[in-house]
């Protein structure tokens, strides 16, 4: 077991010093590009000024024949274009394949200065973070970098989320974690194709109303169609906040429903996320709209904290009370809100900021 006063040294002769925060500026989508493909990639710069985070993907949707132009592609898009505020991530191939050696070795020697986070897939166990973090400090230091490299885990495993709480404290590089439903749903054997998203077969059935006779079962009963995923995004976002990192939901794929892929987002804004992946540019306009605070919710919030004064004590404002706890949620709206309103103008002008 590592000493906790070693936690911070870095892990290779002249890397840099590892991060002590982790840095937290919009976020709320991670917008997926194939960077193989160059008339999509031809119209980054138009969409990076919509968008908190853009990720070149070099593992899944990139067939086996392209990953050595994904990555080639992912180099000269780094090098050529300027994305000002937006993050450019990556996600490369996962640990077990033949790709994710040369990924590694060729962006951070190539581009790691442009790089800000890496994503790993299919994270089983804090010794993958291990891994990745012994490699990524040598390749710093061999390219000279002067600000490390963050590693964003997916959740993808029945044993990665056992594993989950020591994933997040694995590394000071950690910076956030991500679900991954439909490998995480393989793995754990559910019953869905779908990625992401409810189910209708997840319900609650109203109790059957009474009859002369008693219940009647064979009545019409209401029901209510449930998430599949409460349980495991309110895990992540546990896990996560008691860690210093960031939760986010990843992918909803049925491009064309917008309106589940609203709710889904939505539901986990609520849990704690920060943001959500996005497959498609009609994704990127539900996340931005999800995961800003609504200006109803960040009015009533200031007026919580004006009324509130030094935070302590309990008032009733509008028939309803409110005490230290409440100011500590609602400066987690604002703050947020203020966070965003500088990225965005139009955001501060609806906010009144």
């Amino acid at each position: 077991m590592r000493s906790p006063k070693d936690f911070f040294k870095p892990l290779a002769v002249g890397a840099p010093e590892p991060r002590r925060e982790i840095p937290f500026p919009p976020s709320r989508m991670i917008h997926f590009f194939p960077p193989h493909l160059e008339k999509l990639t031809a119209k980054l710069p138009e969409i990076a000024p919509s968008t908190d985070i853009l990720l070149g993907n070099l593992e899944d949707a990139i067939p086996m024949d392209a990953k050595e132009a994904a990555r080639a592609g992912l180099v000269k898009v780094a090098k050529e274009m300027d994305f000002g505020s937006t993050q450019l991530w990556t996600r490369v191939n996962s640990l077990d394949s033949p790709w994710v050696l040369d990924d590694l070795v060729t962006l951070v020697g190539e581009v790691g200065d442009r790089l800000d986070v890496i994503m790993i897939p299919k994270v089983e166990g804090p010794e993958d973070i291990h891994y990745v973090d012994r490699l990524l400090a040598q390749l710093e230091a061999k390219a000279g970098l002067t600000e490390p490299l963050m590693v964003h885990a997916i959740l993808e495993t029945a044993r990665g989320m056992n594993n989950i709480e020591e994933i997040c404290n694995a590394s000071p590089r950690m910076q956030g974690l991500s679900l991954g439903p439909a490998d995480l749903a393989a793995s754990r054997r559910m019953k869905t194709t779908r990625v992401g998203g409810g189910h209708p077969g997840y319900l609650v059935r109203q109790d059957p109303p009474q009859g002369d006779d008693g219940p009647a079962y064979g009545a019409e009963r209401t029901t209510y169609q449930q998430d599949l995923w409460h349980y495991t995004i309110a895990r992540m976002v546990d896990a996560c906040a008691a860690a210093g990192i960031l939760p986010f939901y990843g992918p909803f794929g049925d491009i064309k429903d917008t309106v589940a892929c609203e709710d889904q987002f939505r539901n986990a804004y609520l849990l704690g996320c920060v943001g959500a992946w996005s497959l498609h540019p009609v994704q990127i306009d539900i996340a931005k709209k999800v995961f800003s605070p609504d200006p109803a919710d960040v009015a009533h919030a200031q007026q919580v904290i004006e009324a509130m004064g030094d935070g302590t004590g309990a008032i009733m404002l509008d028939g309803k009370m409110e005490d230290d706890a409440s100011v500590k949620q609602c400066h987690v709206v604002v703050n947020l809100a203020r966070q965003l309103a500088e990225r965005d103008p139009s955001l501060a002008e609806l906010y009144g900021f």
